[in-house]
């Protein structure tokens, strides 16, 4: 279903957010980004395609999902399309998202460990 707003009413910031988030949300659209992080410099579709096991044809849709996001940027050298993030800032989302997981992760395994050593419960 279409968004719909009065005529002069933006979308709330939340909304973009959420939208970019979705744009986000799936691995190897995860993936492709640490590849342009990691590589910080523009990088063309076959060095990806060399990083990833994305067979060619659902790289160029989530490549597309991530441009239609302004994500990534995109132009044409020759035959080859460059790819490269639209944002440094995007590198630091990526940075932070680690971090969130591996804190969670490491609490988790704190209270996993906490509840294994309890004493056996008697029935």
């Amino acid at each position: 279903m279409p968004d719909r707003f009065p005529a002069g009413q933006e979308r709330p910031l939340y909304e973009i957010k959420a939208n970019l988030f979705k744009a986000l949300a799936h691995p190897a659209r995860i993936r492709i980004l640490e590849i342009l992080s990691a590589r910080g410099q523009p990088t063309s579709v076959s060095e990806i395609l060399a990083h990833t096991d994305i067979e060619p044809t659902l790289l160029s849709q989530h490549l597309a999902v991530l441009k239609r996001h302004h994500v990534v940027s995109g132009h044409r050298v020759g035959n080859a399309v460059i790819y490269e993030l639209a944002h440094p800032k995007i590198s630091e989302l990526l940075v932070i998202a680690r971090i969130f997981l591996a804190d969670t992760l490491s609490a988790r395994r704190d209270q996993l460990q906490t509840v294994r050593a309890l004493p056996p419960l008697e029935p």
